[in-house]
């Protein structure tokens, strides 16, 4: 994969450089929000790797500059010291696909980068795309629309409707959503899968006006409803 790395400290984006590399993957790295930004629309990346603090702007501006300038396609790795609740759901409603606080782990970076990757490169569940009333979910494209409408979502936005979609009528607990799409335990952190489920709730007008229910399961997990 060719990753892009938005980090200011110059050592720590070396060692992130050099995992990446030792691990197949070719890197370049940029100090800079503005930096980042120019290189982002020069280059040709399949992955997003950015920090929070930055000298000139934050993660989260850069961060919504990319879903704003350059869709939704793209993974996006928030790496940063800041653990609080807030800050991961903020970063993760912005559009982030991942969330990882410092100090990294070495194994389990490169874990977290192999389940993006394998999301993007996912096949087809042979077929190229599966109809579920108004929606279509094109598994070749890996995008989803509303009455032929594309509705703008992140890979991680992507598996889980899709995967909500092929359980349709079924009660999924948390832990199986979260092994099935992040590639996690229940040990991970099961408030990012309930600020997945209100984006995509949003994101795809799962209402009954649109003849689909998505409801919680105190306690439990979700459940996706067809009502006609």
């Amino acid at each position: 994969m060719e990753i892009a790395i938005l980090e200011d400290d110059a050592d720590q984006a070396q060692v992130l450089a050099l995992w990446l590399e030792h691990a197949g993957h070719r890197s370049e790295t940029f100090e800079t929000g503005a930096a980042f930004m120019k290189g982002a629309q020069e280059g040709t990346f399949d992955l997003f790797v950015i920090d929070w603090e930055l000298p000139d702007t934050t993660g989260i501006d850069v961060l919504r500059w990319i879903r704003e300038r350059m869709g939704w396609r793209t993974p996006v790795l928030f790496v940063t010291v800041r653990d609080a609740e807030e800050d991961i759901v903020r970063a993760l409603e912005t559009g982030a696909d991942d969330y990882m606080c410092k100090p990294l782990k070495h194994k389990e970076l490169l874990a977290r980068i192999s389940a993006l990757a394998r999301r993007m490169d996912a096949p087809a569940a042979q077929q190229d795309a599966q109809h579920y009333g108004d929606y279509t979910v094109d598994y070749t494209h890996r995008r989803i629309t509303l009455e032929g409408e594309e509705i703008k979502l992140t890979g991680t936005e992507f598996e889980l409707a899709a995967f909500l979609f092929k359980n349709t009528n079924h009660v999924l607990s948390r832990t199986h959503i979260l092994e099935n799409v992040w590639q996690r335990g229940p040990e991970f952190n099961t408030r990012t899968v309930d600020t997945h489920i209100s984006r995509i709730r949003k994101k795809l007008q799962l209402v009954p006006e649109n003849g689909w229910r998505l409801t919680s399961v105190y306690r439990y997990g979700y459940r996706l409803e067809q009502l006609n």
